[in-house]
């Protein structure tokens, strides 16, 4: 059967202070009212039952998680007792679907992407599971269409497209990958033609990606077996915790991905966001007549323009004057005001605010 893992631990602390540690950004309401899960689970809805949809969350967020998405099943979001990247937490998800589904083929998405339209990313998946069902050995990713020579996202070559039965998208076979590359590389990518950005989402077998850490990073074969053993009884939360911990902190793409044969993409011509700051907003909400990007129930603006107004406290009146590429972000107990070309720093401002007044406002 096939299931979909939404990856929805990451805290977001470039959204700070709307993002804290208990409340993390993949459940901020930005997006007319919904949140980034919400959006996320309903890209997925047509093609999975919520039956086969599975959320691994930090500890901290599996109430909110479950607030967030009342129709899942309580034992479908599974809750990670520590951080311990990507190889790890899609090795937890493999191994507790091949416990409960042997033949189990699994999407990997992330709960923090925006993808429109939604129908795109579908038919990718519809085709990737037809493809790696057939092909089972195979590992399928999504490349997307690069519009410009982005420095903050890695890049996958893809070459030789091909057309398989029962899929409407090509299937092509991944050769070079590229993580951050500088900006003469990320133009040459991208001149190329051959080079699509990396979307951080996967398409397997879930023994088939079992097998493949096995190769590659073996020491998490035993630990994953422990907890395999103990799930679905009821030792299962306390090995989990016990365990999970003792994984290797390394992302799947650097584990398995940049070390395997047979591993492919499928092309998404899509507009695809990774919500990763603030100034992302600007590529999915209409700014006002002097480009400010506001998202706020309430806000007066005089002489203000190139900059970005957010707060989901609808009743909060945010008020500025003479603002040029400047952010606001407010929320119930903590507000942020910084020049755009510097919010890639509040994660500088928030081990300063740890070190002054504590974890209180994090």
């Amino acid at each position: 059967m096939d299931y979909a893992v939404v990856m929805a631990g990451g805290t977001g602390k470039r959204l700070w202070p709307l993002s804290r540690k208990k409340r993390p950004k993949q459940v901020l309401k930005l997006l007319d009212g919904q949140t980034l899960l919400r959006r996320c689970f309903d890209r997925l809805s047509p093609v999975f039952d919520t039956k086969n949809i599975i959320v691994l969350t930090n500890a901290n967020y599996i109430d909110i998680v479950r607030e967030n998405l009342p129709e899942l099943p309580p034992e479908n979001v599974i809750a990670e007792p520590a951080v311990r990247d990507t190889a790890s937490a899609i090795g937890l998800a493999a191994t507790v679907l091949t416990k409960l589904d042997p033949d189990a083929a699994m999407a990997v998405v992330t709960a923090d992407q925006l993808i429109q339209p939604a129908e795109v990313l579908q038919q990718g998946l519809k085709d990737a599971f037809t493809f790696v069902n057939n092909n089972p050995d195979s590992l399928v990713t999504f490349g997307i269409q690069p519009t410009h020579p982005n420095t903050q996202l890695g890049y996958l070559e893809c070459l030789d497209p091909k057309q398989y039965p029962d899929c409407e998208n090509q299937i092509y076979s991944v050769g070079d990958f590229c993580e951050k590359p500088d900006e003469k590389t990320a133009k040459q990518h991208l001149d190329s033609g051959k080079y699509f950005w990396n979307s951080g989402m996967f398409i397997w077998k879930a023994q088939t990606i079992l097998d493949k850490l096995h190769q590659f990073l073996p020491e998490a074969t035993d630990i994953l077996k422990k907890i395999q053993d103990d799930w679905q009884t009821p030792n299962q939360q306390q090995t989990l915790k016990q365990y999970f911990p003792k994984l290797p902190k390394i992302s799947i793409d650097y584990a398995v991905m940049e070390k395997t044969e047979k591993v492919y993409a499928i092309k998404l011509d899509c507009h695809w966001l990774d919500m990763g700051s603030f100034a992302a907003l600007a590529d999915f909400i209409d700014s006002d007549e002097n480009n400010n990007i506001i998202v706020a129930g309430r806000s007066q603006l005089l002489d203000c323009k190139d900059s970005i107004v957010v707060t989901e406290d609808n009743g909060h009146l945010v008020a500025a004057i003479g603002l040029e590429n400047i952010i606001i972000a407010h929320s119930h107990d903590a507000t942020l005001i910084c020049h755009v070309d510097h919010a890639h720093r509040i994660k500088e401002l928030l081990e300063l605010i740890k070190n002054h007044d504590g974890d209180k406002s994090l």
